[in-house]
């Protein structure tokens, strides 16, 4: 249990966020930990960008998705277990249980339980053969699910490609951890490896607005939660295309200096400091595939787009 500036206790995941943000912001460079983007309305704009035409990794991987669900289906057989790592609004699994062959059951698995909820529920409708098992957790740690993965054929699914939001290490650690929450099983993942700086400012940058929405949240976030008292005007969305690794790193920059309080500490930015809110690494598959090996994973197939940038790979544990 933690204290806000007030002496009021926060408990739980909002003390969870409070340390994290804390460690981040009380060092140099600062940084907010990415996972905490994603509550209800961080995944409510989230979804709203994956509409834009300028953001193509959601776009390509739907369609090299579309392309390739015949294969996935082929290897996995009949009546299988789909877990899914960050299902958000659930849009791209429907290609996959339109795609199996009578699957069993659908897991979701999402750190906003309200929006992960309201996701299933529109779901079961749909697909009312299929059990809907919803699980509010952080897929980052090791997910223990509400069921025995043992006796049935298991596919993971975690599209995106979100895995480049992790540091390479981290992106190891989270594929390790996967194979505990999966054990024997494959597991579907997508990489992006685009390094056109036009369109990743295009993607990233977001002209509309809802990027830079999805990023300040955090900050919204923080004050709603936390009872921090961060001034959410006195920062712009700012994003850096990067090299060696490939990346592109999204910013809140400081208009202007400024002191904000955060669980009984002072937050103090100069002008044009800015949090670093998150990453996305950029993967070859040579890249992506010795890294899945590193964490115990066999690349057993993947597939391209045609301009080779979005890419689906099957793993095997």
């Amino acid at each position: 249990m933690s204290a806000n500036q007030a002496g009021t206790p926060i408990e739980g995941d909002h003390a969870d966020m409070l340390r994290d943000a804390l460690s981040g912001l009380m060092h140099q460079p600062k940084t907010l930990p990415g996972k905490y983007l994603w509550d209800d309305i961080g995944s409510d704009l989230y979804d709203r960008i994956c509409h834009n035409e300028g953001y193509y990794t959601s776009r390509q991987e739907t369609e090299l998705l579309l392309s390739i669900k015949s294969d996935v289906s082929r290897r996995i057989g009949q009546s299988a277990t789909v877990v899914e790592f960050g299902s958000g609004a659930s849009r791209k699994i429907r290609i996959l249980l339109n795609a199996l062959i009578q699957p069993d059951t659908y897991v979701a698995i999402d750190i906003a339980g309200e929006y992960l909820n309201a996701a299933i529920q529109q779901l079961r409708p749909e697909y009312p053969l299929i059990r809907m098992i919803p699980v509010c957790a952080d897929y980052t740690e090791t997910v223990h699910l509400p069921l025995s993965l043992s006796d049935r054929a298991v596919l993971g699914f975690y599209p995106g490609p979100s895995i480049g939001n992790f540091h390479p290490n981290d992106a190891r650690t989270f594929l390790e951890r996967a194979r505990t929450t999966l054990g024997s099983s494959l597991f579907l993942i997508g990489t992006d490896g685009t390094q056109d700086t036009e369109r990743l400012n295009r993607a990233y940058a977001g002209p509309d607005g809802l990027m830079a929405a999805f990023h300040l949240n955090v900050l919204a976030r923080l004050n709603r939660e936390c009872n921090a008292d961060f001034d959410v005007e006195n920062f712009d969305h700012n994003i850096r295309v990067l090299r060696d690794p490939n990346r592109v790193e999204a910013h809140l920059v400081a208009r202007k200096s400024a002191e904000y309080r955060l669980g009984g500490q002072t937050i103090t930015f100069e002008a044009g400091e800015s949090i670093l809110t998150d990453t996305s690494f950029k993967y070859t598959p040579k890249d992506f595939h010795v890294l899945a090996s590193r964490a115990g994973w066999k690349i057993i197939d993947f597939w391209q787009d045609d301009i080779g940038s979005s890419c689906l790979h099957l793993l095997e544990c």
